[in-house]
């Protein structure tokens, strides 16, 4: 009997070491490049403060559940910098990772990269359940097609309290999703210079992304399209793959996306609704935008894919000058189907003319309010509730 009941205990030992999350310190960028090619489930990288360079890679690197990797900064007053480099940090393949307090800026490519390796997979394989958290991502690129934080093939994601300045002018965007799924962006800051570049965006959702939401954000002169739902993708970037053959009207650059409850000053265009296949934008403020409120495209003509349908704009409030405001608002482009969007209780004010208040919408709007001061009526009350939710 003793000897069973010692087994017992040695074992519960056993269990509660390997239980136990492993801390590791770290003072510079060897150390860090030795831990992170080390680290287990349950491994904790706490970085001192202070610059780390970049250049950082890791494939494979998988926690387990209630056991994530976690790379975060000892101090979130002095923080670990990723700079001076193509890109600061890339995880390939990575699984239960979470990252904290880091921040990545003046890099040439991408403040911080996370792919499948290339290989989309649902199930255990490929690259899920992965955190950011109080990232700071600033001056990364230059005028050409470079990301503050770039998403492929990344499923069951969190991005949180992050700060995004300043990213690639030639088509970069803050955060660009490529074929992610089942992600959540919530209560960051995304801003660029003013007035905004406008060969860029602030969030992007293409390449087959599905079920994101983009929640209680705020943009900032954001680009060309603060939020830019769908897109244009090249065929072999789709995530799951195109099959060959596909029926017509298969694929769609996105599904499924929620925006809610941000708010955006700015801009060119707020939101694009590009190849898109159902989405929902609701409970947002919008402030001044630079020429439209919506945009409804069509950027990928091939035959197995959808035309743009199915968006929902309602309970928005849109503030805007009549000076920079085109087409009444709204941007319909050929190839797409204008008619299956419904919009719903918007408060439309053209604050220097409240008598070009009234939006050029491609369907009969139920309930909008025009031409009504919105602060005066009080009515951004209801937005503010749902944020405090």
């Amino acid at each position: 009997m003793k000897f069973f009941l010692l087994c017992a205990t040695l074992l519960a030992a056993v269990v509660s070491r390997a239980a136990t999350p492993t801390e590791v310190r770290v003072r510079d960028a060897a150390e860090f490049r030795a831990a992170l090619s080390a680290a287990k489930p349950g491994t904790r990288l706490l970085l001192a403060g202070g610059a780390y360079g970049g250049g950082f890679q890791r494939a494979n690197l998988r926690g387990e559940p209630g056991r994530p990797i976690v790379i975060a900064a000892a101090d979130p007053q002095n923080p670990p910098v990723f700079s001076n480099a193509k890109t600061g940090l890339h995880l390939s393949n990575p699984v239960h990772v979470e990252l904290h307090g880091l921040v990545f800026e003046k890099l040439s490519d991408n403040g911080l990269n996370i792919d499948d390796g290339g290989v989309f997979a649902e199930g255990d394989a490929g690259a899920h359940h992965v955190v950011l958290r109080g990232l700071v991502a600033r001056d990364v690129g230059t005028t050409g097609n470079q990301d503050g934080i770039k998403l492929s093939g990344l499923r069951d994601f969190r991005i949180e309290s992050c700060t995004i300045e300043r990213w690639g002018t030639g088509g970069g965007s803050a955060i660009d999703m490529v074929g992610c799924h089942r992600g959540v962006v919530i209560d960051c800051v995304i801003r660029h210079r003013e007035p905004g570049p406008p060969n860029c965006t602030g969030v992007q959702c293409k390449g087959g992304t599905s079920e994101v939401a983009i929640l209680r954000n705020r943009f900032e002169h954001a680009g060309g399209r603060a939020v830019n739902i769908g897109g244009s993708t090249g065929r072999p970037f789709f995530r799951p793959p195109i099959a060959a053959g596909a029926a017509p009207g298969t694929y769609a650059e996105a599904r499924a996306i929620r925006v809610e409850g941000n708010t955006f000053v700015g801009g060119m265009a707020t939101m694009g609704f590009v190849g898109v296949d159902g989405a929902v934008v609701r409970f947002n403020t919008i402030e001044r935008p630079g020429r439209w409120a919506l945009r409804i495209l069509q950027e990928n003509r091939a035959p197995d894919f959808i035309a743009c349908r199915g968006g929902v704009f309602a309970d928005n409030v849109i503030v805007f000058e009549s000076a920079a405001w085109a087409s009444g608002g709204v941007n319909l482009g050929p190839g797409t189907a204008p008619e299956t969007f419904s919009f719903a209780r918007n408060w439309w004010w053209c604050r220097d003319r409240p008598d070009r208040s009234r939006p050029t919408l491609p369907t009969s709007e139920v309930d909008g309010v025009y031409g009504r001061d919105p602060v005066a009526a009080k009515s951004l009350a209801g937005a503010a509730a749902w944020r405090e939710k």
